[in-house]
């Protein structure tokens, strides 16, 4: 099993998430993998989370070890024998510092931005904002209730528990990374608010699907994570 790339924790993950035409996802697919549906809809997830005490290779990098990060992604998977490993892949990612943008560009060709960016987490409600062409944009909702963890075969459970990444190369090739956590608990979530100027940043097509209501939204507890190192199909 590859190393362990980077330890953290990730808190207060705010997930909404819309059905999505897999005619346009389909060219983004990385060879190797296949979309992932869930009673026949594809999805894409607007994310919001703090990245939290962050290692590198067991390394904590001075002032870069606290921080948010807002992405777009949506939902593959791929066979491996009788395994079905679910996945993800990102359309874009932000977070704030050109450092780890730059990092996860190099080693995994990962689709980072830095932006500047803020949060305001409470038990009560959960925001992420962003920077972008001198205005900023944000996602927040309300938490309801208590967490809990997903139902088996739910929306819910689909979105949280996929655990693998896979990212296409400049070469046509397509690198996996194993994603460990525990399955997380989850708040139902309310007044979702997306105040952002899609186009820019995603273009027409996945701006039309996010300027409409989305199919569902929650936010997860999160836990501490280990990304595994990236290797090739």
């Amino acid at each position: 099993m590859p190393s362990k790339f980077l330890t953290a924790e990730w808190r207060s993950l705010l997930m909404v998430n819309y059905r999505m035409d897999p005619a346009v996802l389909e060219p983004l697919v990385p060879p190797g993998v296949e979309l992932d549906e869930l009673d026949g809809q594809t999805y894409v997830s607007l994310v919001g989370f703090l990245f939290l005490h962050t290692r590198l290779m067991g390394l904590p990098i001075p002032f870069h070890r606290d921080f948010e990060e807002f992405n777009l992604r949506f939902y593959v998977r791929r066979r491996v024998g009788s395994e079905v490993r679910r996945g993800v892949v990102f359309v874009k990612e932000i977070v704030p510092m050109r450092a780890i943008a730059w990092t996860a560009r190099t080693f995994y060709n990962e689709p980072y931005v830095a932006m500047p960016m803020r949060h305001e987490v409470s038990a009560e409600r959960v925001r992420f904002g962003w920077r972008q062409g001198g205005m900023w944009s944000s996602l927040s909702a309300r938490l309801e209730g208590e967490p809990e963890l997903p139902d088996d075969g739910s929306e819910e459970q689909f979105i949280a528990e996929h655990y693998w990444g896979y990212c296409a190369q400049p070469d046509g090739g397509t690198v996996e990374y194993r994603v460990e956590h525990p399955p997380w608990r989850l708040w139902r979530a309310s007044d979702v608010r997306a105040d952002l100027d899609a186009e820019p940043l995603y273009g027409r097509a996945f701006a039309e699907t996010l300027a409409g209501d989305p199919a569902s939204a929650f936010v997860a507890e999160g836990s501490t994570v280990a990304v595994r190192r990236p290797r090739r199909l």
